[in-house]
């Protein structure tokens, strides 16, 4: 097995280009997800690259880089907004996985459970890629493609995320559901950003599920729906989550998990006005 360790995004690249490689970062699901298979790639690892690290403020957003921990996600002092993906941020894995794991690793594993993925989501999380054409950007709803898949093109790497501006007043909130607080898969997990007028009443609203279909997912109909409610009168029906199409496994069944992302969203709702207004 190769490793190598570039401290440039241009020598990365280079690397990327010339031979096959498998990309990490924390390594937190890449050496448990291998079990006793043998390596066929070497490893690119870039977690020593500087410009992707750290979280900035431009005019128009704030950007993340890809190699950012998610436990500098939780303690660095972030708008109301980024309330959910901090809580997410404060409960993936465990602390050790938290000070080693990056978010653009989340993203690029693809799984259906990952906890980064449904706040992302209501953040309107814009993806940026490098790679042999040049830097293109991509919503996370379309990078993302199915299970354990992303629009990734070969030699591409994910650079950052790129956060837009939402409404000063606006706050989130992620509701996670699992069979222990810490080192547990999701069953299902909820993440809301909402922005509330001086009656309470709803007038801006995202939702999004994971752990509930292939693919972690807006609920855009139910976030049209929210406004002009409060979040104590929102009521979730079924026809709120028919975009949803969760499986029945030895975690919970699909109308368990249905069941369960209704009161995940009221709850979410609920926590997320408290500091609304």
């Amino acid at each position: 097995m190769t490793y190598f360790a570039p401290t440039t995004l241009d020598d990365a690249l280079k690397l990327l280009r010339d031979q096959p490689l498998d990309v990490v970062a924390g390594c937190t699901d890449y050496f448990p997800t291998r079990t006793q298979a043998p390596f066929t790639r070497g490893i690119l690892d870039v977690s020593k690259i500087a410009g992707l690290q750290g979280i900035s403020a431009l005019d128009d957003g704030i950007r993340i880089g890809a190699a950012t921990r998610w436990s500098d996600i939780a303690r660095t002092t972030l708008p109301g907004s980024w309330a959910g993906l901090q809580a997410a941020a404060r409960q993936v894995g465990s602390l050790q996985i938290q000070n080693a794991g990056t978010v653009g690793g989340n993203i690029c594993n693809a799984s259906p459970a990952a906890d980064g993925m449904p706040p992302l989501l209501t953040l309107n999380a814009t993806v940026e890629i490098q790679g042999p054409n040049g830097v293109r950007h991509l919503p996370l709803a379309e990078f993302v493609t199915g299970v354990r898949q992303t629009d990734l093109q070969p030699g591409e790497l994910v650079v950052a995320l790129h956060i837009p501006n939402l409404p000063t007043h606006s706050h989130g909130a992620f509701e996670k559901l699992g069979s222990r607080r810490y080192l547990v898969i999701s069953v299902t997990m909820v993440a809301v950003v909402i922005a509330c007028d001086a009656a309470g009443r709803i007038e801006f609203a995202r939702v999004a599920v994971g752990a509930c279909s292939p693919v972690a997912q807006r609920l855009h109909d139910l976030e049209v729906n929210l406004i002009g409610q409060t979040a104590q009168e929102a009521c979730i029906t079924p026809d709120d989550l028919q975009g949803l199409s969760p499986i029945s496994d030895l975690r919970a069944s699909a109308e368990f998990r249905l069941d369960a992302v209704a009161e995940q969203i009221r709850r979410a709702l609920l926590k997320a006005s408290l500091t609304n207004g």
